[in-house]
């Protein structure tokens, strides 16, 4: 399976600053399906191109079992040109590109872009962005959607739906993963299960995440659980062609087609190597 396929099954995405060469190595050892090594917010300003070499080190040594992708510092940043020239080059099997408003965002790096929908710019222009042959899939940045419009979510991200969604659809109209935001309340595990199944319900494929402790939770979530795949099999099963009766609800093709995915999704674990 090539690399943009394993990233369609791609559940757990973490962020680990480039800075911390403890953090890294312990990285190795997570269930993470991804990480994604920030050179941009988890990086102060002395740090920057010492982070930046340590990532491209990192990616080549690579880590088992694992996609890398690299996030660059924004098109406003005095350090983005040196991050993209010097990220194409590397062994990173992504590039990050943060607050993305448009397909002309989008740099020739000659690596597959994971975008960050972060502005109310971005989410109009979101369909175009997804549809760009170069972009990979699609990241929410909840946090910063939030500042730049005012919204202040409730509990559940009440006020974020329309952007939530407005994410999915555009990457969905190119077949292409989404990435819920992260959560920062690190306390409230309980409610950080709670907003994965409703990133999961939205229709999200997998979520990116702050801290190590997410994981566990994330994977489930994102994740086919026995249960789901043993009515996926039943279903399949008992499928014959056209719409008929199963437990209680109507069934067609388009219901066999989801099974067979959730299936294969229960089969298929990120083993990425550097490409």
């Amino acid at each position: 399976m090539d690399i943009l396929q394993q990233l369609k099954f791609t559940r757990s995405a973490l962020y680990m600053p480039a800075s911390n060469a403890r953090a890294l190595e312990k990285a190795r050892s997570l269930d993470a399906d991804m990480l994604i090594i920030d050179l941009e917010d988890a990086v102060p300003h002395e740090s920057k191109a010492d982070a930046r070499a340590a990532a491209v080190q990192y990616a080549a040594d690579g880590v088992t079992g694992k996609i890398i992708a690299i996030r660059a510092n924004g098109a406003d940043s005095v350090y983005h040109a040196d991050d993209i020239a010097v990220l194409a080059q590397s062994r990173a099997n992504f590039i990050v590109v943060p607050k993305v408003e448009g397909p002309d965002d989008i740099p020739d790096a000659g690596k597959p872009i994971l975008a960050m929908i972060e502005t109310p710019t971005g989410l109009y222009a979101a369909r175009e962005i997804a549809a760009h042959p170069m972009v990979a899939g699609l990241i929410a940045g909840t946090n910063d959607i939030a500042a730049e419009t005012g919204i202040r979510p409730g509990p559940l991200r009440e006020g974020l739906e329309l952007a939530l969604q407005t994410i999915v659809l555009a990457a969905s109209a190119s077949g292409k993963p989404r990435f819920d935001g992260v959560c920062n309340r690190l306390d409230d595990m309980s409610g950080f299960d709670a907003e994965c199944r409703q990133g999961a319900i939205y229709g999200f494929t997998g979520k990116t995440l702050i801290h190590p402790n997410q994981i566990a939770i994330a994977n489930q979530a994102f994740g086919a659980d026995a249960a789901a795949v043993a009515e996926a099999e039943e279903l399949i099963a008992a499928s014959r062609g056209g719409a008929q009766r199963f437990k209680g609800r109507m069934i067609e093709s388009m219901h066999v087609d989801e099974a067979k995915l959730t299936i294969e999704r229960s089969r298929h674990r990120t083993g990425a190597a550097p490409s």
